[in-house]
């Protein structure tokens, strides 16, 4: 009993984590909230015994890709997505992928990311446009400056959230999938918008209040379980 409560602290534990992570990014745009699938473990040994007894645990944290909701900014260079689907980005070890259009022009007019990563365009080429000039981007990602078409937004998407793995910062890579184009998919490209996170705090609060309840509850039985342990050895000892 000891060793099942104590597993399910654990497995409480780790779901704090990734609501702290969630809460953290209410606000971070096109952020995705991280989830959890709980499962039972069994031993091998309590298997062959035919024993019941089972352990509590995390099987895997999972990503939910639900789409945020979509407000504008008035920024022309906010972009955001209406449908599934990510926009493709130029790091230093190779493409990441992010919902978060908070774009910008760097110095030499390329498109980027607020942290300088270059975005990426259908043929894997940058985006480069005048500091100067009206930029439009189509809903089908189309850029153009001053009537000018510069490049079309590469925008892909993965066969499930278990295809990416998060990488810090609010982007994603693959994990064992490679990408596919969206286009003409039903996504949409919304300019002067950005897509809001997915997590609000109000549902992260009632799971944080959940998650402590259980947790309470599970030291309770672990620490009854402790002293039937020690009454049990205090009666044997009398014997």
């Amino acid at each position: 009993m000891t060793a099942m409560a104590a597993s399910g602290l654990r497995s409480r534990m780790e779901s704090l984590d990734l609501v702290a992570n969630n809460v953290a990014n209410a606000s971070t745009g096109g952020y995705k909230a991280d989830r959890e699938f709980y499962s039972l473990y069994v031993s091998p040994e309590a298997a062959d015994a035919g024993q019941a007894a089972t352990m509590p645990v995390i099987e895997r944290p999972w990503i939910d890709l639900a789409q945020g909701v979509i407000a504008p900014t008035g920024n022309t260079l906010d972009l955001a997505l209406s449908g599934k689907g990510f926009f493709t980005v130029q790091a230093p070890g190779g493409p990441l992928y992010t919902r978060n259009g908070s774009f910008h022009l760097a110095a030499d007019g390329t498109l980027a990311t607020a942290d300088g990563y270059p975005v990426s365009g259908t043929d894997g080429a940058v985006l480069r446009l005048q500091t100067t000039g009206k930029i439009e981007v189509s809903r089908d990602g189309t850029v153009s400056q001053a009537g000018q078409v510069v490049g079309q937004l590469q925008v892909v998407d993965f066969p499930g959230a278990a295809g990416l793995a998060k990488q810090g910062n609010n982007y994603f890579r693959p994990a064992g999938a490679s990408p596919a184009t969206v286009a003409g998919d039903g996504t949409t490209v919304e300019q002067g918008k950005l897509e809001a996170s997915n997590t609000g705090t109000a549902e992260s609060a009632v799971r944080l209040i959940n998650i402590m309840r259980q947790f309470e509850m599970l030291q309770k039985a672990a620490s009854t379980a402790l002293d039937m342990s020690k009454q049990a050895v205090e009666q044997v000892a009398k014997v």
